[in-house]
């Protein structure tokens, strides 16, 4: 049965509280946990949303969580968010080590100044706020050309309902695709491809052809079931491995599970048990990703220390934009 109910001025992480039963209570992942139990339980984050002036739906995953467990207030995040909604023609002069905010200024104006200059301004904040000599200071441009969000909101919808069809968390589809490609097809450096950033040997190991004649990767539907290929044969398997080896519990619908699978999928097992190695932590937590995000290991170095940091501050975008139009009505299957 659907149930509707008209929304006003509410946040969707405020949903959570009338729609999802039980998503946020703990369940401690063990070997008598079921696979079926896991996919009930992310299949009660899930929301459709339908603007009451016209036609269009759209099927999302309830981020409660986010702002439930103050994700949303650290500093990191907060910091990729602003840097995400800045124009590329500005920049932030910032502490490497916490995203410490420590002046904005324009790219010409920084742009202007010699090596010497930009390394006695480095100096001067290093001064005024305290920090020691040989603190780490980086220059952020922004990246609003790159990350169009609004863009990229249909193809959200279609990615969720891509995911829950081949049976798996429709949470990283909507994650994935506000990181890497938002509302482009974009190919890395690297040769990564599509809207879910696939390597070509990844790509064709979960299914998708890539060849001289056809690229799968640049098709949408294709490019999701090999994401979700990728997730769940060999992602979600290797996280799982890598935490019960260090005797660590979890659920895997905990948004610090979420993400500790976003790394993952994007730095690889060897390179995440490389960076686990090293904290040794002794319990599953919140605390154990923003351990990563200070930590490096093999190649687990600054991208792959902001990579989880970059999908909550796109949440947390996407919240916003989802709200921006308050009339909605949630559907609830």
């Amino acid at each position: 049965m659907v149930v509707f109910a008209k929304v006003f001025l509410v946040s969707l992480s405020m949903l959570s509280l009338f729609y999802f039963t039980g998503s946020n209570t703990p369940v401690k992942k063990n070997n008598a946990t079921s696979e079926s139990e896991d996919k009930t339980h992310w299949q009660n984050n899930l929301i459709r949303l339908k603007h009451l002036n016209d036609s269009t739906e759209g099927s999302y995953v309830e981020n409660g969580s986010l702002f439930i467990e103050r994700w949303d207030t650290l500093a990191q995040p907060k910091f990729w968010k602003t840097v995400m909604l800045m124009s590329a023609d500005s920049c932030i002069v910032n502490v490497a080590r916490n995203r410490h905010v420590l002046k904005k200024m324009s790219i010409d104006e920084w742009d202007s100044q010699s090596d010497t200059e930009k390394d006695d301004l480095k100096a001067a904040l290093r001064e005024e706020f305290g920090y020691p000599e040989d603190e780490k200071i980086y220059m952020t441009t922004g990246k609003a050309d790159f990350y169009n969000f609004e863009a990229v909101l249909p193809s959200i919808s279609k990615g969720v309902t891509v995911f829950k069809e081949e049976d798996v968390d429709p949470w990283y589809a909507q994650a994935i695709l506000l990181i890497e490609s938002p509302g482009k097809l974009a190919k890395s450096n690297v040769g990564a491809y599509g809207p879910f950033q696939l390597m070509p040997g990844v790509a064709r190991t979960h299914g998708l052809r890539v060849d001289k004649y056809v690229d799968e990767r640049k098709d949408f539907v294709r490019s999701a079931q090999g994401a979700s290929s990728l997730i769940a044969k060999t992602c979600l398997p290797h996280a799982r491995r890598i935490l019960e080896e260090q005797g660590l519990t979890y659920n895997e619908t905990d948004l610090w599970f979420r993400l500790f699978v976003l790394h993952v999928y994007h730095a690889g097992a060897y390179n995440v048990e490389s960076v686990i190695k090293v904290i040794k932590p002794t319990e599953g937590s919140g605390q154990l990703i923003q351990d990563m995000w200070q930590t490096s290991a093999a190649k687990f170095k600054n991208a792959s220390q902001n990579y989880s940091q970059l999908a909550l501050a796109g949440l947390m975008i996407l919240e916003e934009l989802l709200m921006e139009n308050c009339d909605y009505v949630v559907i609830s299957e």
